[in-house]
């Protein structure tokens, strides 16, 4: 169905307001977006980022509006992890069936393209304009250089809140009657490092994966960019023993890359100096409903959902929701009100499950991927499922390289690991693990639940 044209704001022009202002401006409207910082294009970007992962998701909802062939060309496959446990020679784990990669991608240089394109289809690009306030039943916007100072007053017919996990257009939507908001931050922090490329300008680890260091409540992970370089993610505690807290020198930070990540040594000086030169950023995982207010103003994104990193689904879960609002719109076209409500009932159950997977796969990530038990766990998942592909696809599988609701790939891996607790069980599990008995026995688990 086709809509009559529109003057829509959109706040905030990062990932997720570029890629809805390209989507709403096909479709004819008229399209502003505001951000309360400069243009990205004009300064330098580092120090606060974790390279984003598209997956599936992600990709077709580029693919949609044309421009995923454009985005590829600034992305590396990564077909598996490489895990850096201390003592052992690193190993390789595929993430998927054969050619199943998740993509690495700059975010600096993705929003940079994004809003390249934005502009390029007509949309207009307000920088340095911070929103201080809306007024929600006239999707009013007011803006001004600061919160005590002289205003200026937008209309528009709608608006949509791009801002992020701490959104300006949700805080105003939180003071109304039983919205439901919550918070969490976790107890970990992180921190952007670089290792730096080869002088020939190649990678100085494996180009294809994304490498991991588990080091139980703390982790170091690392993927590539095109120039050459890895950016570098330290996970570690805000406070305790080995903690963020605790790294108060260049020596204490030298010493303390020599001892839990031995193999990036070469590189110590360097991340030593990032250590300090950059930010230490917190996590969180942020909840709330409604999302859209009548047929006027709708969070997409973080604003409405904020999940940790640990799934490297937060971008591809706000472009999914800008594909869904767009599946929508062609359903109910001038019904904005249907729109919206369809789209937060949709929506709503998946951003919880992704949430939680989110959490899990940190806990995964830096304790489990170094335990044996949980690899012959995986073994034996990985071996059932390639002899039962119609039965068994793991969770990540569901998660990143399928459009399968997250909700179901949630309900599905719980059921899964239920099975995969009373096989773990089965006596002298690590000698038989790919006999015919343990494949009977999921069958047969498989049935009962």
């Amino acid at each position: 169905m086709r809509q009559t044209p529109k003057d829509i704001a959109i706040i905030g022009s990062g990932l997720i307001g570029s890629l809805l202002a390209i989507y709403l401006k096909r479709l004819g409207h008229k399209i502003t977006v505001f951000d309360r910082r400069p243009d990205i294009r004009t300064i330098e970007f580092s120090g606060r980022s974790i390279n984003l992962a598209m997956s599936n998701r992600g990709w077709r909802s580029l693919r949609e509006v044309g421009i995923e062939k454009e985005i590829k060309k600034i992305a590396i496959p990564l077909f598996k992890r490489a895990m850096h446990v201390n003592g052992k020679p690193v190993y390789f784990q595929n993430y998927g069936k054969e050619g199943e990669a998740i993509w690495s991608i700059s975010r600096g240089l993705l929003n940079k393209k994004m809003i390249d394109l934005a502009e390029t289809a007509g949309v207009i690009f307000r920088f340095n304009e911070k929103v201080w306030d809306i007024d929600l039943p006239e999707a009013r916007l007011y803006t001004g250089a600061t919160e005590k100072g002289e205003w200026k007053a937008y209309n528009y017919d709608i608006v949509f809140g791009c801002d992020g996990a701490f959104s300006r257009i949700r805080h105003k939507m939180q003071r109304r009657s039983r919205f439901d908001y919550s918070q969490d931050f976790i107890e970990v922090g992180y921190k952007e490092l670089t290792i730096p490329s080869n002088v020939d300008g190649t990678h100085k680890l494996d180009k294809n994966s994304f490498h991991i260091w588990p080091r139980g409540n703390f982790m170091f992970i690392a993927m590539p960019n095109q120039d050459g370089s890895f950016t570098c993610t330290l996970f570690l505690p805000f406070e305790g023993e080995i903690s963020f807290d605790n790294i108060k020198t260049k020596s204490q930070a030298k010493e303390f890359f020599k001892t839990y990540f031995p193999d990036v040594t070469k590189e110590i000086d360097n991340l030593a100096g990032d250590f300090f030169k950059n930010p230490t950023s917190a996590m969180v995982t942020m909840k709330c409903y409604p999302w859209t207010y009548w047929d006027k103003v709708a969070l997409v994104g973080d604003s409405a959902h904020a999940i940790v990193p640990f799934y490297g689904q937060g971008m591809n879960a706000g472009f999914e929701d800008i594909y869904v609002l767009n599946e929508l719109i062609s359903r109910y076209g001038n019904d904005w009100e249907r729109i919206f409500r369809e789209y937060q009932e949709q929506r709503k159950p998946d951003a919880d499950a992704i949430a939680e997977l989110s959490y899990r796969n940190f806990i995964e990530m830096s304790s489990k991927t170094a335990d044996p038990l949980f690899l012959l766990q995986k073994k034996i998942e990985k071996h059932f499922a390639k002899k039962h592909p119609d039965k068994w696809i793991p969770v990540y599988s569901r998660v990143t390289f399928s459009d399968q609701p997250y909700s179901d790939a949630l309900a599905i891996g719980d059921r899964q690991e239920r099975i995969m607790e009373q096989v773990m069980q089965l006596p002298n599990i690590e000698s038989k693990w790919d006999s015919p008995e343990v494949e009977e026995k999921i069958l047969e688990l498989l049935n009962k639940e």
